[in-house]
């Protein structure tokens, strides 16, 4: 790449030299900003929502019900959102995403705050934002391989990742104090939900403007694929299975949200009420841990990944059958402490994974079926975990919870270690900067 200052125009901000750290780039700088305080204002959502649902109806059952409507639009359309991220620009589908959760979630903050909020309601707004999730998620993960050199882009995954986790470790505290700061101060619970959908609307407004700013080099002189969606969606899914090492790993994605993401939904509030006296408190402690764990783990990705020479593959297996056991062991487990290090060990694991898996992601898919590929991935966990936590919630009343963790570990941990034989996984491998460049 040359460098940025050869550049003229809104591009020359685009510092993507070799070895430059992604802050040297202005899209990126941007991009950062403006995702920071988006998913610290998800939290606010995320946290407000389970309220007011248990306010107006003061039934679990509905909530589920509520989550379940968010869910299935965004599983069923992802596919469908990668294939219009591949058509068009990543920032400009973001854009639209953000601007429709914006205007969603700002009518919820509105109807709350006005006293006018029913269930049929919500129920629409939750399919609304299910809806443009769908096309925001495979956007922003396509979006960083547009704007960044190769060799940035585990940096620039590590340091978005972090944020994320850090978001996940105050967003819900600042949300938790807002909505408490509120009711002492004499206002319904109603109201401090209210308050809270309308930071997040704000940070959703936040992002749009960052999004906005952003210049990204060739976005304008892509050309679309020929045909409509669907057949672009199939012509992606028939280039990507041709590929053996992410048509295996898609797959052993999906074994992992059936085996162990789409269970711990169920087994770990489960667990919380059943044996903990802490009861949901402890909940949240468990959760706050295993976040805790991911943002150590995304600390130190890179060092661990040198370490091992980018073999990617079998850091993979042997990580997730460890990760395996350890969620049998929590089958037995009836102290919050011990359940609190487990799952912190679990966070490190899946930290110290994920971001470089992304990053070979991004290098292995064809740019011009970046969103496609990323949607795949995205519907191995999307549309497999809430079908395993359904199926969990089932196995828990007849294997009991011991039974359901115990053979939902050894089993991941199984198949984790066959895959060991088979060189399509193991042989995955994250190649060094310098030999990536010059790919």
């Amino acid at each position: 790449m040359g460098a940025a200052t050869n550049r003229a125009g809104p591009e020359a901000h685009m510092d993507r030299r070799p070895g430059s750290s992604p802050f040297s780039n202005r899209a990126f700088r941007l991009l950062f900003a403006g995702s920071s305080i988006s998913v610290v204002g998800d939290q606010f959502t995320l946290v407000a929502l389970p309220w007011l649902v248990l306010q107006l109806t003061g039934n679990p059952a509905q909530l589920g019900l509520v989550l379940a409507v968010m869910a299935l639009p965004r599983a069923v359309l992802i596919l469908v959102g990668g294939a219009v991220v591949d058509r068009m620009s990543a920032r400009h589908v973001l854009i639209n995403a953000r601007a429709a959760n914006a205007i969603l979630v700002g009518s919820l903050a509105a109807l709350v705050l006005g006293g006018a909020i029913r269930m049929w309601m919500l129920y629409g707004l939750a399919a609304g934002i299910g809806v443009a999730t769908a096309f925001a998620y495979p956007a922003s993960s396509s979006l960083l391989p547009r704007m960044l050199a190769v060799e940035q882009l585990h940096a620039a995954n590590s340091i978005m990742m972090a944020a994320r986790q850090l978001s996940l470790l105050v967003g819900p505290a600042l949300a938790g104090l807002l909505i408490a700061a509120s009711t002492a101060a004499g206002a319904a619970q109603a109201h401090g939900t209210g308050i809270a959908f309308a930071v997040d609307a704000a940070s959703f407004l936040v992002s749009v403007g960052s999004l906005l700013m952003i210049r990204v080099e060739g976005e304008a002189r892509r050309p679309a694929p020929s045909g409509g969606i669907i057949a672009n969606l199939v012509e992606g899914i028939r280039v990507l299975w041709r590929d053996s090492q992410l048509r295996a790993l898609i797959g052993y994605f999906a074994a992992g949200a059936l085996l162990v993401s789409g269970p711990l939904q169920v087994a770990l509030p489960l667990l919380a009420k059943t044996r903990l006296a802490q009861g949901a408190a402890a909940y949240g402690i468990l959760m706050t841990a295993n976040g805790a764990g991911m943002l150590l783990g995304s600390a130190v990705s890179g060092s661990v990944t040198r370490r091992t020479g980018g073999r990617l593959g079998v850091m993979l297996l042997a990580a997730d059958t460890l990760m395996g056991l350890a969620v049998a062991i929590l089958s037995v487990v009836h102290s919050l402490a011990a359940g609190a290090t487990i799952l912190l060990v679990v966070g490190v694991l899946q930290g110290a994974l994920q971001i470089s898996m992304l990053t070979w992601l991004q290098r292995r898919a064809p740019r011009a079926l970046m969103g496609r590929t990323m949607s795949l991935v995205m519907f191995a966990f999307l549309g497999v975990a809430p079908l395993a936590a359904a199926l969990a919630g089932v196995l828990a009343n007849t294997l009991t919870l011991t039974g359901l963790l115990a053979g939902s570990g050894v089993l991941f941990s199984a198949i984790a270690l066959s895959c060991l034989t088979r060189p399509s996984l193991r042989a995955i491998r994250l190649e060094p900067v310098a030999a990536a460049a010059g790919n």
